[in-house]
Parts: structure tokens; C-alpha cells; sequence
């Protein structure tokens, strides 16, 4: 039996990534903040109602799985959310530390209880996967939240990947960019681009990002894909846009 932990499992790329996992094999537990979503994305999978920003519902849904399937083989840092897209002297302390909480502090404290959890188990060892964004590299205009925490997930990733070796840990980070989920509706309307106009953008369909992380997922632990970019192909962000 092989275990995966999936963040953000109840929408968009979250739900097809976790339903992707358990096609090719995978025994899945789902993280998010209502259950009745994870009961929509996987039915037999086992549901850990959670707010990743809060340490102590982090700490409760990984002893519960601990107690379920007694190891965890991958961890898909998925759970993440954006600010109001206004001007940074706009956005509210408030509305950046949200960001904050959930993209960063929850990517962390899933990542800590993973790791725990890995170093521990018998055979040692797994892999985590951070959810990154194109938005690390290339920002959006009135992105500061979203594209620091992003930024920030690199670094995590990269002190994560060094830490694990001594344990058989692996840690990788995918950069998606424009997958078509609910989230990314308005760029079918248009949204502003960095010269000021507003564009449409296109999309690519969820499922590459889920085979994406799949393929990622069946590397033996003495293999990782330090970071990948899966994109929409004409979106802009490579060249002048």
C-alpha cells in the first residue's frame, strides 16, 4: 500500500490530482476545510476536515491518518488562496497574512508533520510535492501576497529536499500556470496584464497537471523532479508577453 496526502482536495487541481493518484494506484487521504467537498472529490478516500494555517487541526488530521494507514508515501502541498487584487498600499495586514497562513505557515506545518512522519515509518522515507506557482518567478500585477508566499515555497522546497536526503525524503515543487479551474475562470473575461490593458489568457485542461504529478509521484525515492513547469502553452509569461 502506498499513501498519499492530498491539500486543497476538495476543487480544482487538488480534486483531479487526488482522483489522478487513485486511478494509478494510490491509497488517498484528503485534506481541506470542508468535508462535504472531499466526499465529492474521492467518496472512499479517508476525509481530514482541516485548516492547514491551524497547527493544532494540522497535528489532529495527520494522527488520524497515522492511525489509519500507519505511514504516509507522498504529501501534495496543494492548499493555497489569493488577496484582492489591489494596490500593496491597499491590502490589509489582515488580508496578507491569510496568504500568509495558509500558502506558507500551511505548507510548512504540512510539510513538518510529513516529514515526522516519514523519518519515523518502516521502509523510511517518501516524497513531498509543494504546489508552486508561475507567480514565483513572474509575478502578477497587485500580487504581493500571492506571489511572495510562492517565492517563499521555493526556498521551503529546497531546504526540504537537502534536509531529506539523510532520510530517504524527496521534495519537489510544480509550477502550474493557468490550469482551468474555477479559480482561473476570469482569465477567459480578460485580466490585467503587466503593460496595463486587459487580455484573455489562455488555459490548459486540469488532467495535465494531475498526469504531471502522477509521473512525479512514481519515481523511486532515488530519483526526484526537483521542479517542474506545466503551463498553458501561449500563456504569457514566457518572452515579452
Amino acid at each position: 500500500m502506498k499513501v498519499a496526502l492530498v491539500t486543497g482536495a476538495g476543487s480544482g487541481i487538488g480534486r483531479a490530482v487526488a482522483r489522478a493518484l487513485a486511478a494509478d494506484g494510490w491509497t488517498l487521504a484528503l485534506m481541506g476545510r470542508r468535508e462535504a467537498p472531499l466526499r465529492d472529490t474521492l467518496d472512499g478516500a479517508l476525509h481530514l476536515p482541516a485548516d492547514v494555517a491551524e497547527e493544532a487541526q494540522v497535528e489532529a488530521a495527520f494522527a488520524t491518518l497515522r492511525q489509519r494507514f500507519g505511514r504516509l508515501d507522498l504529501l501534495f502541498n496543494n492548499a493555497g488562496i489569493g488577496a484582492p487584487p489591489v494596490p500593496v498600499d491597499e491590502l490589509t495586514v489582515a488580508q496578507w497574512r491569510a496568504v500568509v497562513d495558509t500558502n506558507l505557515t500551511g505548507s510548512f506545518l504540512c510539510a513538518r508533520a510529513a516529514f515526522a512522519l516519514m523519518k519515523a515509518q518502516s521502509p523510511r522515507g517518501g516524497r513531498i510535492i509543494n504546489n508552486g506557482s508561475i507567480s514565483a518567478h513572474a509575478p502578477r500585477p497587485f500580487s504581493a501576497p500571492y506571489t511572495a508566499t510562492k517565492h517563499a515555497i521555493t526556498g521551503l522546497t529546497k531546504s526540504l529536499s537537502l534536509d531529506g536526503r539523510a532520510f530517504d525524503i524527496a521534495a519537489g515543487q510544480i509550477d502550474i500556470g493557468n490550469a482551468a479551474t474555477d479559480m482561473t475562470e476570469r482569465m477567459a473575461q480578460g485580466v490585467l496584464q503587466a503593460n496595463g490593458q486587459m487580455a484573455t489568457e489562455p488555459r490548459m485542461d486540469v488532467e495535465d497537471v494531475a498526469r504531471a504529478i502522477v509521473y512525479m509521484a512514481s519515481l523511486p525515492l532515488s530519483a526526484n523532479v526537483q521542479a517542474m513547469t506545466v503551463m498553458a502553452r501561449d500563456m504569457p509569461f514566457v518572452g515579452r508577453g
